[in-house]
């Protein structure tokens, strides 16, 4: 299980370096199998460059080599993203987390010629990442199979279109070393009985020890006692995602007392409702609040 973190803001919108120093100790102590870093859940795109260096550099420092790093180096300028993947430092980063380009909505020629170059600038190993929901396209299994197959330093992809039939065709198809990882925490378990090698995951923030147990339970063909944690966490999943990707996972987390329940615009905290809901459900969950 990797967990993609949240950037956490102070009331004035400042990044909370305190609560992210916590965040990412708990991530550590707990058995998170590597960080993400300046993914969709840190509300990368209301960050400016400055601040997510700094926050590389911060969680780089404080994770101190305990932990592998993977980076978000996205976007739908393919020439910028090769010159950031050749002008930046990245010690310390262990692997390149990259999205489909958004808003353009290429061919799956484009995806395949926009990710090709990638492979060809970047030193560091390349996670795919496809989340169609978000980007407004879909990178079909027989692009992703292809740049898998073809470069040898695309090592994975997120897979976050939801279709099982795409995913269920990457793992029949693919190269032995090359990995399938769930974006989606709801779906996770049924994806790792097709082969799925584990997640990178939101509500692992707020329980990274037990949604990694889950995780580790399913890839050792205990499905039954995984299947138990996939459904006590059902509920609270459907939650985290009523209103938007990272909204439910701060109300989470504020109500447990570990941030400020604070985004940046255009992205606004859940309304009471569904924060009062997530409480709840904390609350019979028996999760202290």
């Amino acid at each position: 299980m990797g967990v993609a973190l949240i950037t956490p803001f102070k009331s004035d919108e400042s990044i909370d370096y305190e609560a992210l120093a916590r965040l990412v100790e708990l991530q550590i102590k707990s058995g998170t199998d590597y960080l993400v870093v300046c993914g969709t859940t840190a509300e990368t795109p209301t960050l400016t460059e400055q601040e997510k260096e700094d926050i590389t550099a911060f969680v780089i420092q404080t994770s101190a080599g305990r932990i592998p790093i993977v980076l978000g180096i996205g976007g739908n300028n393919t020439k910028a993203v090769v010159e950031k993947l050749q002008s930046s430092d990245f010690r310390g980063v262990d692997a390149i987390l990259s999205v489909t380009p958004y808003y353009n909505k290429p061919s799956q020629e484009g995806l395949y010629q926009h990710f090709a170059a990638i492979a060809k600038a970047s030193k560091l190993p390349i996670v795919l990442y496809n989340v169609p929901g978000r980007t407004g396209v879909n990178m079909s299994a027989e692009t992703t199979l292809r740049l898998a197959k073809e470069f040898s330093i695309i090592c994975a992809v997120k897979e976050a279109s939801g279709n099982f039939q795409q995913i269920d065709d990457i793992i029949k198809n693919k190269p032995k070393e090359f990995m399938v990882i769930s974006g989606d925490d709801g779906i996770t378990f049924p994806l790792i009985t097709l082969g799925a090698v584990g997640v990178i995951s939101v509500i692992g923030n707020a329980f990274p020890s037990e949604f990694s147990r889950m995780v580790r339970l399913a890839l050792q063909g205990d499905y039954d006692n995984a299947r138990q944690i996939h459904r006590h966490f059902n509920e609270l999943i459907q939650l985290l995602f009523v209103e938007g990707n990272p909204a439910g996972v701060k109300s989470m987390l504020a109500v447990m007392g570990f941030i400020e329940n604070k985004l940046r615009l255009p992205l606004v905290p859940n309304t009471i409702t569904t924060y009062e809901k997530i409480r709840i459900v904390l609350n019979e969950l028996n999760i202290k609040c």
